[in-house]
């Protein structure tokens, strides 16, 4: 185990950069390999060859390393949803796109999803990282004239989530999918008229 690690790159800026991008990769490796569950700093720490102390530096605790997942992935993934969205005119397939598309983030994503299920403490930070994903969908109902949509929104991403809930629990996807659909455009049949 080394106490200091070696700087590799011309800058510390860049040095600890490229380690953090490591450490990071290192993480999803772990999660993959053996599920989140086994995500500990002492894991990352031995996968990397760092020292725990110089691992707290980038990650004072669990928590924070899977912060630090999330926040990497999240902006692609708002991205991905505010795409999906825009393919669409009308309130309703917009959020039947919302509810497709976010249903087939959590099935690619697993591990993020089982990760944020295993966070302890950093509850706000996590929910800030998840709002950052429901940001399309507010946008689309504020829009559209939908009364408190950011309510609006947390009421479909409940049916998501109970989606996710049987997707992952092993249930047909196509059933599902369907379903979630259909309630939550169901759901919004009188919101744009108050």
């Amino acid at each position: 185990m080394r106490d200091m690690p070696r700087i590799t790159a011309p800058t510390l800026a860049q040095h600890r950069s490229r380690q953090l991008h490591a450490l990071l990769e290192a993480a999803r490796e772990i999660v993959r390999e053996a599920g989140p569950q086994a995500l500990t700093l002492a894991a990352l720490a031995r996968r990397v060859g760092l020292s725990r102390p110089s691992l707290y530096e980038y990650f004072p605790s669990r928590d924070d390393l899977v912060v630090a997942l999330l926040a990497e992935e999240v902006p692609a993934w708002a991205d991905r949803l505010r795409a999906a969205l825009a393919a669409y005119g009308t309130l309703e397939e917009q959020v039947a796109a919302f509810v497709r598309a976010e249903l087939e983030l959590m099935r690619e994503q697993a591990m993020a999803v089982a990760l944020t299920e295993h966070a302890l403490t950093p509850r706000e930070r996590v929910r800030r990282e998840h709002a950052r994903l429901l940001r399309p969908l507010v946008d689309a109902l504020a829009a559209a004239g939908v009364p408190e949509p950011e309510l609006r929104a947390e009421l479909v991403e409940g049916v998501v989530t109970a989606a996710g809930h049987r997707l992952y629990a092993g249930a047909d996807p196509e059933t599902v999918i369907a379903a979630a659909v259909a309630q939550a455009v169901h759901g919004i049949g009188g919101w744009a008229r108050g």
